[in-house]
């Protein structure tokens, strides 16, 4: 299994997150191209993506990113942390994690922020693994 970063939109990329979304979220669609094509493009989004390294190279996982400069200092988050449901349990979470939060501290992040669903108890216990640790904070979205 390799963690690589995205840089360029191809059409396994797309097809790859046309069935990796759902497995996340029904809330949104897949992204296009287009999407993705923006997202890859932005100085603050890194998406990663797990690729096999058999001859398949199918991709199985994947995550985004984001790292923006704020006055107080450099701030990053990882979100869309979704892997294929016939591979989970193998680790391949926790590889796209570690390579997330290594490139946050390689940009000089003092930490990284994620928010996960209760009902996403493995993903919460992954997390905790790793060493996040849960912040009683007051979250506010306001939708338009």
């Amino acid at each position: 299994m390799e963690i690589i970063q995205v840089f360029q939109v191809t059409p396994d990329i797309v097809d790859a997150f046309e069935r990796l979304v759902p497995q996340l979220t029904d809330n949104h669609p897949p992204p296009t191209e287009s999407d993705l094509s923006s997202l890859i493009s932005s100085n603050a989004t890194r998406l990663l993506v797990a690729r096999e390294t058999d001859a398949s190279g199918s991709i199985v996982g994947a995550l985004s990113l984001v790292i923006y400069h704020v006055p107080t200092g450099v701030r990053a988050r990882i979100e869309d942390v979704v892997v294929e449901q016939t591979m989970r349990g193998k680790g391949i979470g926790e590889l796209l994690m570690k390579r997330a939060l290594e490139m946050a501290k390689a940009a000089g992040a003092d930490g990284v922020a994620l928010t996960s669903n209760p009902r996403r108890e493995a993903a919460n216990r992954l997390y905790r693994r790793l060493g996040f640790k849960r912040w009683e904070t007051n979250l506010y979205f306001y939708e338009f």
